[in-house]
């Protein structure tokens, strides 16, 4: 056996096949349960049908879904059948949808029906996309009805072998551009953004060795990824789940209060998910009229893809003081980082205690930079090929250096004497005002914790005298007077340098985000542009 995705989930099963593995609370039919033996049997059918389609090994496959089983049963079934798994972001419109398809080379979609005319209006544009497979009844191009193609498959293990190198996609929209896939070897993706097997411990040395753990320990663990599995960090979630032999649940989409309410009847232990867009809502229903709702098996909160600001970590915190909340640092490019220390001042950049493979280097040399130097994060070792279809950006992400494959990722940070890392933030994002470099999400921590502020991003517009100047796009807190400019400048003005207070506001009634929670800077740039001043 290889270090292959597929194969290790197969290795699980067969240690645990009647162990609980994928619930839906609440869905069709009124929820659904699966055992490890039953995810592993409908997988298999879906993956016959395929390959009965004319999918085989390297083939991609598009996965246009909300979150539920059918998502995770086609990323299985993919795998099983060594052909590659391409998420779609299920918020994109028809131009977006186009180029994604054609860019990833679709030949077979998986969707929901609800997304179906948006799948027909760009079919035309993606011309080897022939296979369509849909969940659901509705308008939309002719295909096969999920349910049909399930039954009409084999539930036997009939598969050619597999390896560590076959290819697993994620595709990220980032915050400029159009989507861009990151291509992994799977034996890669398991070591850097599922953990090795052990997130926290000493990674498998084996790939046997991963059932064995299995089967030496007990089950209780439930993981709630809450975020969309079309983004990585849910999908990344739900497969190191798998590879504990632990339960996975899933809702179609992020509703609070139907969050706390499977936290407490399916005794839920890690919930992960992505910045205050999520935790801050969980946190006010808990506050109001969720209050009294048993969170007793929850053990730990993360969030990746986006920072949880003090406020918010302090206003759920004291709700559930038991709770673990963990900040985890990564990309679609380099999966797992490192993770906050917990050591920072309110409002304060974000302080990491990075992984062995993670450093700090020059963006031109690739060289290490010393305590107290300034570069970019950048990872070693276990790393992504490249950017599908894009060897330009490949190279600009992607080198070689003391016999290793790095990536380098488009965070800026400094080195500090102990070791660890201070997160300065995107260097596509830093606003250059007077030659003084102000990175959003520093200002943007200070801001939510204003009183008034319920959410906050931070851009910059041009400025004839300073050359950008800072802008705040801030969603008042509902039921309270909205804060002014000056008395935003004045609450930030003792926690943050003069040229970094915001010098400008708009007001806005929702703060426009991913369907992840992560921070969509190009709408809170077209905002402050549009209320400028001449």
């Amino acid at each position: 056996m290889d270090f292959n995705l597929a194969d290790l989930f197969e290795s699980i099963v067969d240690v645990v096949p009647g162990r609980e593995a994928l619930v839906h609370p609440g869905g069709p039919a009124g929820g659904r349960r699966l055992t490890y033996a039953e995810l592993d049997i409908r997988a298999n059918r879906l993956a016959d049908q395929l390959r009965a389609q004319g999918i085989g090994p390297g083939a991609h496959i598009g996965l246009h879904l909300y979150n539920g089983v059918e998502y995770l049963q086609t990323l299985w079934a993919c795998l099983k059948l060594r052909a590659v798994p391409i998420n779609v972001n299920y918020r994109y419109v028809e131009e977006e949808l186009a180029y994604l398809y054609r860019d990833a080379d679709l030949v077979g979609l998986v969707f929901d029906a609800e997304f179906g005319p948006r799948v027909a209006a760009a079919l035309p544009s993606a011309r080897r996309l022939r296979h369509l497979i849909r969940v659901g009844e509705g308008p939309g191009p002719e295909a096969i009805p999920f349910t049909e193609a399930e039954a009409a498959g084999s539930p036997a293990r009939d598969f050619p072998p597999r390896s560590g190198d076959d290819r697993f996609i994620v595709y990220t929209g980032g915050t400029t551009g159009m989507p861009k896939g990151v291509v992994w070897r799977q034996e890669d993706l398991f070591f850097s953004a599922l953990g090795g097997g052990a997130p926290r411990g000493r990674p498998i040395g084996r790939p046997e060795e991963l059932a064995e753990r299995v089967a030496a320990g007990g089950d209780g663990l439930v993981f709630f990824p809450t975020a969309p599995l079309m983004h990585g960090t849910s999908t990344f979630t739900a497969l190191i789940a798998f590879d504990f032999g632990q339960k996975v649940v899933v809702h179609r989409t992020f509703q609070p209060r139907e969050v706390l309410r499977t936290i407490a009847e399916e005794r839920v232990t890690n919930v992960s998910l992505v910045g205050d867009a999520m935790l801050r809502p969980l946190a006010e229903e808990l506050a109001g009229p969720m209050r009294g709702t048993d969170c007793s098996s929850l053990l730990s909160v993360s969030s990746s893809g986006a920072i949880l600001s003090d406020a918010v970590r302090a206003q759920f915190s004291a709700l559930l003081p038991k709770v673990t909340l963990v900040n985890n640092f990564g990309s679609s490019e380099s999966g797992f980082n490192g993770t906050a220390t917990e050591d920072r001042g309110a409002g304060t950049s974000l302080r990491l205690t990075v992984n062995r493979r993670t450093t700090v280097v020059d963006p031109v040399t690739h060289r290490p930079v010393g305590p107290g130097g300034t570069g970019r994060i950048a990872q070693r070792g276990h790393v992504p090929l490249g950017y599908y279809n894009d060897p330009e950006k490949t190279a600009e992400t992607f080198f070689q250096a003391d016999g290793e494959r790095w990536v380098l990722l488009g965070d800026l940070a400094t080195v500090e004497k102990d070791g660890t890392v201070t997160l300065l933030g995107r260097g596509s994002q830093c606003v250059n005002t007077g030659g003084e470099k102000v990175f959003p999400e520093e200002v943007e921590q200070v801001l939510k914790a204003h009183p008034t502020v319920y959410d906050a991003l931070v851009t910059g517009v041009p400025d004839e005298h300073w050359g950008q100047r800072v802008v705040a796009i801030v969603q008042p807190r509902p039921g309270m007077t909205p804060p002014t400019l000056e008395e935003l400048r004045t609450h930030c003005r003792v926690r943050l340098a003069g040229y970094k207070l915001p010098r400008g506001l708009v007001l806005t009634e929702r703060i426009q985000r991913s369907p992840s929670g992560k921070a969509d800077y190009r709408w809170a740039r077209s905002v402050a542009l549009s209320d400028r001043e001449p």
